[in-house]
């Protein structure tokens, strides 16, 4: 049996909720960078020069780092979790 009613809830950590905003906040980058993408080169622009290389790998990169860093919430919730139902 558990100590804990099921009212009680672990707290949410301030490292939880910064992984989660920075995960959340990269997701919306690329998604931003994406429409970038697709309006500049509509629009003619040069895609091999200035801010626009950048620009393409953020596309490919920000969301398997935003979907780690979810894993990592979500890894250290379940620890957590499973730490205080334990007891210890």
């Amino acid at each position: 049996m558990s100590k804990n009613t099921p009212s009680e809830d672990v707290p949410v950590r301030r490292v939880d909720r910064i992984l989660a905003f920075m995960s959340l906040g990269l997701l919306v980058l690329s998604i931003l960078s994406f429409f970038a993408i697709m309006i500049g080169s509509s629009s003619g622009a040069d895609m091999a020069s200035g801010i626009w290389p950048l620009v393409g790998v953020l596309v490919y990169i920000a969301p398997i780092v935003a979907f780690a860093l979810l894993l990592a919430v979500l890894i250290m919730s379940f620890t957590r979790r499973a730490r205080a139902n334990r007891g210890g």
